[in-house]
């Protein structure tokens, strides 16, 4: 028995790279209460500087601390994992990694559903509160993965409910249980009235935003929406691979099929919502999410106000011109400067590099990646096939060639003669000319191309705005204003 725990604990270093080189090293066990095991996936290491017994979610895109990764087959509860040098590794290898005193935070990813790697049901964890590590110290730290993140229940009041559906489109698809979520918020009259029926907004939050939004939503009176009764939906956009957008996709499966004929009919049913009086709403990925909904069932909407919206026109896919694969790279452009993916007070302050190497580490839940799981193909083993070349980041045109199903801009003027006349009056989408993310570009572009198809849309740049700030009092007003018109117009 001795022997083959050595020969399993040899097995499992060399997977994580050399056992020679200097650098902190970490024994990882689990039981079998927690997780009967064996294990084949992705396990990781979190360090924070800040002492905190909560486990996090994951990376902060601003100020990512040192977190590291491994890939382990048939892992079994008891038996020492070692997690040291040739791990995985960002924004420092491991071996490179600081002297100071961390909070060390252990996950095994068992891949329940949701776009985190870390905090997601049933996750198996540990936390180390205080640790010097670091600055060359070979010091080796036990970590028991003894406790199971558990997500934190829908508060249901008498105002705001949960439904939660179990999709037989998506179960088909992936071979297993999928469930779809929204938070509904709804006005005072209605648990007076008996058989009165309202009109509805549904919204898709942005990247890491769900359903629990609908909390913030009544307590904004937004159910009394500029003076009319209405009930408001808060989409749950979260997947395994981040924010599928109520798109069908060759990975995420039948999305969009799976709201319209299984989620929205729920919803409709339940709380007497009234289904020739809908319109659609979102924000940064929920504003793309709400466009292309609109855009592809535009019969089964009033209207759309899609604000920030991730990149609506390819050419200019946060300054990248896609369409110039494969002589373009996500990493540098044409002379080799670094390119920005963020900014802050117009100073970039996050690069594509930067980005694409974090998301390396993650495996699975960030937002480049979540674009390659919605608009690429499916490869052989399951996953999106890649745009870019994680190294060179050359974009591979083969790929880019099935992105361009999703160019919003694109669909728009193929499908012009038949959209047209559905999407009169019924288009407004709002960005901030100095938008964090880089996102006005693409928005300029799709607003050059409806005015050259005489559509009435209105698309506006709102000069000094981010994508934090573009959402104003004035704004939010106007946006009740016309939800309204398009939610009472016969």
């Amino acid at each position: 028995m001795r022997a083959r725990i050595i020969i399993a604990l040899g097995l499992l270093a060399a997977s994580c790279g050399s056992t020679t080189a200097a650098g902190p090293r970490f024994r990882l066990e689990y039981s079998s209460k927690d997780h009967a095991g064996p294990f084949t996936g992705r396990v990781y290491v979190m360090l924070f500087e800040a002492e905190t017994k909560r486990l996090r979610g994951g990376p902060d895109w601003f100020h990512p601390e040192p977190f590291f990764a491994m890939d382990v087959t048939g892992w079994k509860a008891g038996e020492p994992l070692i997690m040291g040098p040739g791990c995985l590794g960002f924004p420092v290898a491991i071996d490179k990694l600081p002297k100071k005193t961390y909070t060390a935070q252990a996950v095994m990813d068992l891949n329940g559903g949701g776009k985190s790697f870390a905090t997601c049901a049933g996750n198996p964890y540990g936390v180390i509160p205080r640790v010097e590590l670091g600055g060359g110290d070979e010091h080796t730290v036990d970590i028991k993965l003894d406790s199971v993140w558990q997500d934190t229940p829908f508060r249901e009041t008498d105002r705001v409910k949960l439904v939660s559906i179990e999709s037989k489109l998506l179960g088909d698809f992936h071979g297993k249980t999928v469930r779809l979520r929204a938070g509904v918020a709804l006005p005072e009259s209605h648990g007076k009235e008996n058989s009165k029926k309202y009109p509805v907004v549904y919204e898709v939050p942005g990247f890491g935003g769900n359903h629990f939004g609908a909390h913030g939503r009544m307590a904004q009176g937004l159910t009394r929406l500029d003076g009319l009764d209405t009930i408001w939906v808060v989409l749950d956009p979260d997947c395994p691979t981040g924010h599928h957008v109520f798109a069908d996709s060759d990975t995420n499966g039948p999305y969009a099929q799976a709201l319209e004929k299984e989620l929205m009919p729920a919803i409709e049913s339940k709380f007497r919502c009234m289904p020739d009086r809908r319109v659609v709403t979102g924000h940064s990925s929920g504003g793309w999410s709400s466009l292309w909904i609109h855009v592809t069932h535009p019969d089964s909407f009033r209207g759309v106000w899609s604000t920030a919206p991730d990149p609506v026109d390819f050419r200019d896919f946060q300054r990248i011109d896609l369409y110039a694969a494969p002589a373009v790279s996500m990493f540098v452009d044409e002379i080799g400067r670094k390119r920005p993916i963020a900014r802050r007070n117009d100073k970039p302050v996050l690069f594509y590099k930067d980005f694409s190497d974090m998301e390396v580490v993650m495996g699975r839940g960030g937002q480049l990646g979540s674009f390659e799981a919605v608009f690429g193909p499916r490869g052989i083993d399951g996953k999106p096939r890649p745009l870019w070349d994680r190294t060179s980041g050359r974009v591979d045109p083969a790929v880019m060639k099935s992105w361009e199903r999703y160019d919003i801009r694109k669909y728009i003027e193929k499908q012009w003669p038949l959209l047209g006349p559905k999407l009169a009056g019924k288009v407004e989408v709002h960005c901030g000319s100095a938008d964090t993310f880089y996102l006005e570009g693409a928005t300029i572009l799709l607003k050059e191309t409806l005015a050259r198809l005489k559509s009435d849309a209105v698309v506006e740049i709102h000069p000094g705005k981010d994508h934090g700030n573009l959402l104003t009092a004035e704004l939010r007003k106007r946006m009740e204003r016309k939800m309204r018109q398009w939610l009472e117009t016969p």
